[in-house]
């Protein structure tokens, strides 16, 4: 089976549980594969990143195979504004995040609902140079585990949305990212863009940013926000710490 997300933000769980804990979230127009069926709740995988996990099966609308590798082969649209809202007849508005999935809109077998969207759209691939300002859209953002939006985001998600956005696919958790690219042995070496990784005493990814310059850094750690970045880490000059241990320098595009 096979599934597309028409609410707004639906949270992907990691056990089939109102009480489990949110992994990331499905954001409206995102398509999915339904892998398994448990009472209300389904276990999915998205399409985007092939990330899984389990959402209410009241929480998405079922769609053909044939619709979902349509949607898969179609170039992505994704809203361009913060906020911004479908509409349908009778009145109906439904609000919608920063990224949202557009493309299905003029599908009217999937489209059933007959909804419309006159808003700020985006799609293809963008320069490299336009990730930072992008960035900036979600400054100031509350951290969210598991979150997507301008509303509540995790620092994987910020980087992947970002980069969603300006037409490039990156895994969703740190650990996935940090697997990709081309390593950097100095900051010096960085362009605005390239994302850093952190990790704990562990040697576990745990967290990452995207590199601004003049040695900057934009990351969630309580909310988006901006910091130093040097060889040792993240500087936080309101408590002049560092808060995070750099391990590594990636060049993704």
């Amino acid at each position: 089976m096979f599934g597309i997300c028409n609410l707004a933000i639906v949270p992907v769980r990691s056990e089939p549980s109102d009480r489990s804990e949110i992994v990331t979230q499905l954001l409206f127009g995102e398509h999915i594969e339904i892998l398994e069926r448990q009472n209300q709740w389904a276990r999915i995988k998205i399409q985007f990143d092939d990330y899984e996990g389990w959402v209410d099966s009241k929480q998405y609308q079922v769609i053909s195979e044939a619709n979902y590798n349509q949607l898969s082969n179609d170039a992505i649209i994704l809203n361009a504004d913060l906020i911004d809202y479908i509409s349908a007849p009778e009145n109906l508005l439904l609000p919608i995040p920063l990224g949202a999935s557009l493309s299905f809109l003029n599908n009217s077998e999937i489209n059933t609902s007959n909804f419309d969207f006159e808003g700020t759209k985006t799609s293809g691939i963008k320069p490299k140079s336009a990730l930072i300002s992008t960035a900036f859209m979600y400054l100031n953002a509350p951290y969210l585990w598991g979150g997507k939006t301008p509303f509540g985001i995790d620092c994987s998600g910020f980087t992947q949305m970002v980069y969603k956005l300006n037409g490039y696919k990156i895994h969703r958790d740190a650990s996935q990212q940090a697997l990709e690219g081309e390593a950097l042995s100095f900051i010096e070496e960085s362009e605005a863009g390239d994302l850093a990784f952190f990790d704990n005493d562990e040697g576990n990814i745990i967290h990452v940013g995207i590199i601004m310059d003049n040695n900057y850094i934009i990351h969630a750690s309580g909310k988006v926000r901006i910091d130093r970045l040097d060889h040792l880490g993240i500087y936080n000059p309101e408590t002049n710490k560092h808060t995070h241990k750099l391990r590594v320098i990636k060049k993704i595009i």
